[in-house]
């Protein structure tokens, strides 16, 4: 009998599926799909690109029309704007001109000093508004601009959408067209919001000096305006702002109706993003004409995914996609947005989706009756193949059992032979059983050796392995731990357990032992006493995980180890009491340099007294002039024995951390300029030269006024004490971004490494102590410190021979309510970084 042909499996089962299954099942699917894809993409695409291309056409001409015709009306409007500006700065410097008797009369002082028109006669509204005092008012002016009524009469009556020509001037002189009764309205009290743009016109808002146009806002009636402003200068003085009132509505009006294809929508957007709409492109009733709710929020979401001026791109609208297009408008800065959904678009194409929708039905359907043919004949085919693979693949699974039962442990009981299969796979697979049978014999030898290992290693490095089986309330621990602590077994109730803990420990091990037995904590630690057999405490931690939970996630059993930390224990102890000696070595140290610095004090203020009324006795009398030096030594040294002994006094109080701070805003300009007039005559003393960089404007730190000036003062006296003859001293600052840094640099020889690293600890004259430089060495320890309690930090920078720069970097703050300066002054906001000039 010829020997059948053997195949791994993998090449077996491919076999059979390719000739039965895939290559059928490939020939028929690519012809039905390919058939459906080609036709359908084929007619898709060519209606899509007539769509597509009708739609930019449609939507690029409408968008260029209807922009050319809202930027006429408006460069209309700022035409008219601009002739009047010329109008009104041509009445102010003409003061030649003699207003008529109607004008004179119809102007009166009212209550509060208030100077206004009381009747209209044909003219404009004029009144100064109540904030301008009686002595600033130009009555006068008021009366001269009476000429620009005829022209604010005809731009009023030439431009329907415009409902007020105004004109602001800096005292707080309003002129209107058309009258309106001020007391009234109360517009000189509150003057309308029309009125309310003077700020935009400085030379900051509008460095250009062109009209510019307002973002919508609301009248007293609750109708919306737009204004479009223009500044008045004489010179380079603003003189005021003149302005034309808008109604939007009837703006809109003006421009008609846009014709957008498709019923898509048009909308106005400025420069802050208030939505205008345009006349019958309204949505919902009740809807306002600016930032109604639904169009203001969905364009918030159009803004971002517009592309460039006049580019098509697509976005989310009341929930559908849209196509959006935009264009500026030059004259206002706004922007005309068009938006048409995209489901109107695809109307055409519904009768001819439909049809393909049939013909996808059909393929489906025969798709579905191909496979149930494909499916009935793979069922009858993979019963043949079980047939074959059943028995070999039985063989093996009774192999692994054989090896699951642990008979390979015994070593008895031989594995059964497998049949012969023409599946070589199938025959690999019993060879590797009878492989594993081998190696799981040599592993768990291994594994035994490894046991014996690892308890020989907790034997030396625990105390004792535990294990906790909650529900039975039972401890198990090693041998040894239960002789060492006269336990009669290795497995005792936890209440047996217990009865070894020190009393003072019970109740938290209790506690510990619940928190983590209930599922809250993941990992238990605790560290508590137990007694031995010689009746000795013996401190132990013991940590451990949980193994097992129930469905409530508290903990069925855990396990962990038991370690011996007595020697721990009392090396802790001893350290808290030699930190316990030096905390009461400190505080001594504190009361002594407290009271030894009050107690000097009283002699040195009796010496310094006396010495100063020897020099005032001898004053006169030329043969005492040496006692008169004598004296003035005296004094001196008295007041630098007071400056050292005030500086101990300072170094025990901030250690005892019991200064009070008085931290507010402090003037640095002003600090740096009293520092520097205080230092003035040791600067003259010792032939130096003190460079103070200037300031552009205020500046405010975070600190003790006080305490401040004690640092800096500090710091430029040890800039004179160790500069070099004839040397330099330089004071400045730099705005950071998170602080303000005031530094001092003098160019003396400079500190090394070790000076540097023994710089800022008490009592270190940096191997001056034997020089004629007066100092105790705790100067910048005062100052670090200080610097620390006002929330800032000091540091340095020095190189040998090259000098030193010291420096504190403070908190910054904001000028204080009754120093801040007036709107009209220099700007406060810009950041500056000053450097020193090396």
């Amino acid at each position: 009998m010829p020997r059948a042909t053997r195949y791994p499996l993998r090449q077996w089962l491919w076999r059979a599926f390719i000739q039965c299954a895939l290559i059928p099942l490939l020939l028929v699917e690519v012809v039905l799909v390919g058939a459906y894809l080609l036709s359908n993409a084929a007619m898709r695409d060519a209606q899509l690109g007539h769509l597509e291309e009708r739609v930019e056409q449609e939507l690029a001409y409408t968008l260029q029309r209807e922009a050319k015709i809202i930027d006429r009306d408006l460069q209309e409007i700022v035409r008219q704007t601009r002739i009047f500006r010329g109008a009104v700065a041509h009445a102010l410097q003409e003061r030649g001109f003699r207003p008529d008797a109607v004008e004179r009369v119809r102007h009166v002082v009212g209550p509060n000093g208030l100077f206004y028109s009381r009747n209209g006669e044909g003219r404009a509204a004029s009144f100064y508004v109540k904030d301008t005092p009686p002595e600033l008012q130009d009555h006068a002016k008021a009366l001269r601009l009476s000429r620009l009524d005829g022209l604010m009469r005809s731009i009023k009556e030439a431009n329907p959408p415009v409902i007020a020509v105004h004109f602001r001037s800096r005292d707080g002189y309003i002129r209107s067209y058309p009258f309106f009764d001020v007391l009234q309205r109360d517009l000189g009290d509150r003057p309308s919001p029309g009125y309310g743009f003077y700020s935009r016109a400085d030379e900051t808002r509008n460095p250009t000096r062109e009209p510019l146009w307002t973002a919508p806002y609301r009248s007293e009636d609750g109708r919306w305006r737009v204004s479009s402003i223009a500044p008045v200068y004489r010179s380079d003085f603003l003189e005021g702002v003149v302005g034309l009132e808008i109604d939007i509505e009837r703006l809109l009006a003006n421009i008609g109706d846009l014709g957008v294809p498709w019923q898509g929508h048009a909308m106005l957007v400025d420069e802050s993003g208030n939505v205008m709409l345009l006349p019958g492109q309204r949505g919902a009733s009740g809807d306002s004409v600016v930032n109604a709710p639904r169009y203001l929020r969905e364009v918030g979401h159009l803004l971002p995914a517009a592309g460039a001026e006049g580019e098509i791109r697509s976005a989310l609208f009341d929930g559908r996609e849209h196509l959006l297009t935009w264009r500026g408008i030059s004259q206002a800065g706004w922007r005309l947005l068009l938006v048409v959904d995209k489901s109107r678009l695809l109307q055409p194409t519904r009768a001819l989706a439909t049809h393909y929708q049939k013909i996808g039905y059909l393929l489906i359907a025969g798709l579905i009756l191909f496979h149930a043919l494909f499916l009935g004949l793979w069922w009858r085919r993979s019963r043949r193949l079980s047939r074959e693979l059943e028995q070999p693949i039985n063989d093996i699974v009774e192999m692994l059992r054989h090896l699951g039962r642990d008979q390979w442990q015994a070593g008895d009981g031989p594995l059964s032979p497998l049949r012969t299969s023409r599946i070589e796979e199938l025959n690999a697979m019993a060879n590797a059983v009878r492989s594993s049978d081998r190696q799981l014999q040599a592993s768990e030898a291994e594994r035994s050796r490894a046991e014996r290992l690892l308890e020989l290693v907790m034997e030396h490095t625990t105390e004792s392995l535990w294990e906790i089986v909650a529900e039975k309330s039972l401890i198990r621990v090693s041998s040894r731990f239960a002789r060492r602590f006269a336990l009669g077994s290795e497995c005792v109730p936890l209440e047996v357990f217990n009865q070894l803990v020190h009393p003072d420990d019970m109740e938290r091990l209790r506690l510990r032992r619940e928190s983590f037995f209930s599922g809250m904590d993941g990992v238990y630690e605790v560290e508590y006493r137990c007694i031995d057999r010689a009746g000795q405490y013996v401190w132990l931690l013991s940590r451990g995980q949980a193994l097992e939970w129930d469905a409530r996630g508290r903990v069925l059993r855990s396990a962990g180890t038991h370690v011996d930390i007595s020697r721990l224990k009392a090396v802790e102890r001893d350290l808290r009491r030699a930190t316990l000696e030096a905390q009461d070595a400190s505080r001594a140290k504190s009361r002594f340099l407290s009271s030894m610095s009050h107690e000097l004090r009283t002699p040195l203020n009796a010496v310094q007294g006396f010495a100063q009324l020897i020099e005032l006795e001898v004053e006169s009398k030329p043969e005492a002039v040496p006692i008169g030096e004598y004296a003035r030594e005296i004094v001196k040294a008295s007041r630098h024995l007071t400056a050292l002994v005030d500086d101990i006094l300072d170094l025990s109080t901030l250690e005892g951390r019991r200064q009070q701070l008085h931290i507010r805003p402090v003037e640095v300009g002003a600090m740096l300029a009293g520092c520097i007039e205080l230092v003035q005559p040791q600067i003259r003393e010792r032939q130096l030269q003190l460079q103070l960089i200037p300031m552009c404007r205020l500046l405010y730190v975070q600190a003790d006024s006080r305490r401040l000036q004690q640092i800096l003062l500090n710091l430029l006296s040890n800039a004179i004490k160790y500069n070099c003859p004839q040397g330099r001293i330089t004071l400045g600052y730099e705005v950071r971004s998170d602080c303000v840094r005031i530094w001092v640099k003098d160019t003396g020889p400079g500190l090394d490494a070790k000076q540097q690293s023994q710089l800022f600890q008490p009592f270190q004259r940096l191997g001056r102590e034997s020089s004629n430089i007066p100092g105790a060495g705790i100067g910048l320890v005062l100052c670090h410190e200080l610097a620390s309690m006002m929330n800032g930090s000091m540091g340095f920078y020095s190189e040998p021979g090259h000098g030193c720069r010291f420096w504190i970097d403070l908190p910054g703050a904001a000028a204080p309510e009754d120093q801040r300066m007036p709107s009209g002054g220099p700007p406060t906001g810009q950041a500056e970084r000053v450097e020193d000039d090396s």
